[in-house]
């Protein structure tokens, strides 16, 4: 018996908002003082570093539940899964149901019941929680399903990623440029199939400050009630690069398999440079260079939606051909995401 993947979805919102449409914005710093530079200079700066040209947020009269039942719509539709039969519903995301202008975030009920409850599931042994891990969470979801399949408490497990970081966003932070909204799902079952799950790796760092890296904070420009996301960029960068390379090593050495095999790495779409970075030490540790076309990227047209990013790519990949990729039966691929927590983890799947 193996675990695999069998049906994928995705949700990608209509609106797509440019570069541009932050040229009006007033830019601070972290210490509250404006920001000198002019916003065009600004805005190029971002999309060298990020590779961001424009980001995707929902409708106004929608909310992340509303995409999540979406995105599982489709994947239990490609999965081909009466919905009764689903054991668990996972849900990984990291503000909750939040609607227009509230900011507030809303976690109760959790966001897994609201979507078991869209989807009419009436089974009462379909399980539904949430997790809260950062940006890793649909990829940690995924793990979660693996333990609870392997240790025969489940047999099917819908983990969905879903996130709309468009109601949290401090419209003077420059950082707010890079959040979007989406939601990406796949469903995950015991199978004859070959293939699957082959290995994974799991870390969390606190102990010099990690926690704090990405947050939630008052607005730049004046002290507020309502809080925003927030991050220390310039730390995130540097700890990814020195600890995502080594959880993938991890993770790949696990399986047996060796990285001559690997065809894609589908990592979180934090940012363009960062990523590319990541994967380039990756390749170093076993004194190779990063192959061309192994890096799937979709962050330039559709911004960092958070956990949402890497199921998102995967189905694009999978069902389209996005941006010249492609997967094929027995294709080793490796899942990765690093995010606020801070949390790095890793899967070694065949397809």
């Amino acid at each position: 018996m193996n675990i695999k993947i069998t049906g994928t979805g995705s949700c990608i919102p209509k609106n797509t908002k440019l570069n541009s449409g932050f040229s009006e914005n007033s830019f601070y710093d972290s210490n509250g003082v404006h920001i000198e530079s002019s916003n065009s200079e600004i805005i190029e700066k971002f999309k060298a570093i990020t590779g961001i040209e424009k980001r995707r947020y929902i409708n106004d009269n929608e909310t992340v539940a509303d995409i999540a039942i979406e995105a599982a719509i489709v994947t239990i539709k490609d999965s081909k899964v009466d919905p009764e039969t689903i054991d668990y519903i996972i849900v990984a995301h990291n503000v909750g149901d939040i609607t227009l202008d509230s900011h507030q975030v809303n976690t109760l009920p959790s966001l897994a019941s609201k979507v078991k409850a869209g989807l009419k599931i009436q089974n009462p042994n379909c399980i539904a929680y949430d997790i809260l891990f950062g940006c890793p969470g649909w990829v940690e979801g995924i793990i979660q399903a693996k333990a609870f399949i392997k240790a025969d408490m489940a047999m099917k497990c819908l983990v969905i990623g879903a996130d709309t970081l468009s109601r949290v966003l401090d419209q003077s932070d420059r950082d707010s440029m890079i959040y979007a909204d989406g939601a990406g799902a796949a469903m995950v079952e015991k199978t004859n199939e070959s293939g699957g799950i082959l290995s994974n790796k799991t870390v969390t760092y606190t102990s010099n400050g990690e926690a704090e890296f990405i947050f939630y904070g008052p607005a730049n420009d004046k002290p507020k009630g309502t809080k925003y996301i927030k991050m220390f960029g310039r730390k995130v960068y540097e700890f990814a690069l020195s600890k995502v390379p080594l959880a993938l090593q991890s993770c790949l050495e696990a399986s047996g398999e060796s990285i001559n095999n690997v065809k894609k790495i589908f990592i979180h779409q934090a940012n363009q440079k960062m990523d590319d970075a990541i994967i380039k030490r990756f390749y170093r540790l076993y004194k190779k260079a990063m192959p061309e076309n192994v890096l799937p990227m979709n962050i330039h047209e559709f911004g960092n939606s958070s956990v949402a990013t890497v199921p998102t790519l995967f189905d694009l990949v999978l069902k389209e051909n996005y941006g010249g990729h492609s997967l094929k039966k027995g294709d080793l691929i490796l899942f990765a995401s690093v995010g606020a927590g801070m949390n790095i983890n890793a899967i070694t799947y065949r397809i």
